[in-house]
């Protein structure tokens, strides 16, 4: 009884302030008071204030930033898809161009018959006496090839068929030291033979000692020995090699094809070689 009678003695007490203190505040007589208190406290309302600006500023932050990565990875998918697709299409367009270039080989010489491979495989491969320099190629035997039918691009000479399978054959290299072609100095018509030397340029042989031969002549297939059609480009004479008491002399030739980048290459199909005929190095007098 004496606990509920102090309860509401508390009660009344705290009414009675409070109403105090509304009349007080209604009457303006508190005003100096609240100023006093508004000025002290507002400090911390401003901390305050800030702090939750900040706070909902790093939260926008945080979600934008989460946003930009999400976008930022859809993006560097877009470019890598892009990027992939512009090499595809740059790799197209080269090989585009080299096959237009073959065509313009075929379209040049009309009177070859042509078939356009791919080579699919390069061999050097040391032997009992030397290197053989070889490329494979994706045609056969199905597609019309046979041994000995000449090689080449739109650049000049590569070489002869040397082995045939159903579907791919290999290809005997000019810069191979077992190949020797027939040939002839474009401008003054001198004969000699090109042959391959293991790791270094070929040469063009049995060039008369009174020859006409200089470098940068352009060196041609004779059509000599039937191995190879007339007319071929093999190469350009850098330097001559001549001795006097040798009988003949020897221009080191530059090949016109790159055989470390070739690609495509055409078969003359309708050339046969003749029966038992070699390009083996004879001097030609």
């Amino acid at each position: 009884m004496s606990r509920l009678s102090n309860r509401t003695l508390v009660f009344y007490i705290l009414a009675a302030v409070g109403i105090t203190l509304l009349v007080l505040s209604t009457s303006g007589f508190l005003a100096p008071v609240e100023g006093a208190m508004n000025q002290a406290a507002r400090p911390f309302l401003i901390t305050f204030s800030s702090i939750g600006r900040q706070a909902g500023n790093v939260a926008t932050s945080l979600k934008e930033l989460r946003t930009l990565r999400s976008a930022n990875r859809q993006l560097q998918t877009i470019v890598d898809t892009l990027t992939i697709d512009n090499l595809r299409l740059t790799e197209v367009e080269a090989e585009n161009q080299r096959l237009r270039e073959l065509l313009r080989f075929a379209q040049l010489n009309p009177i070859y018959d042509v078939r356009g491979g791919q080579v699919v495989a390069r061999v050097i491969n040391k032997g009992p006496s030397n290197y053989l320099n070889s490329l494979t190629i994706d045609l056969g035997s199905e597609h019309g090839i046979e041994a000995g039918m000449p090689v080449v691009t739109e650049r000049g000479l590569v070489g002869r068929i040397l082995k045939v399978g159903p579907r791919t054959s290999s290809v005997l290299l000019i810069t191979d030291p077992s190949s020797g072609v027939q040939a002839m100095i474009q401008r003054s018509r001198e004969l000699g033979v090109v042959n391959g030397r293991a790791g270094e340029a070929p040469v063009m042989d049995y060039i008369p000692q009174c020859g006409d031969v200089t470098a940068g002549d352009v060196v041609i297939t004779s059509g000599l020995g039937g191995n190879f059609p007339k007319n071929l480009v093999i190469g350009q004479v850098v330097e001559v090699s001549q001795k006097d008491y040798e009988m003949f002399q020897q221009g080191i030739l530059r090949p016109t094809v790159n055989f470390d980048r070739l690609e495509f290459v055409l078969v003359i199909t309708n050339f046969q070689p003749l029966p038992g005929q070699t390009d083996d190095p004879e001097p030609v007098g």
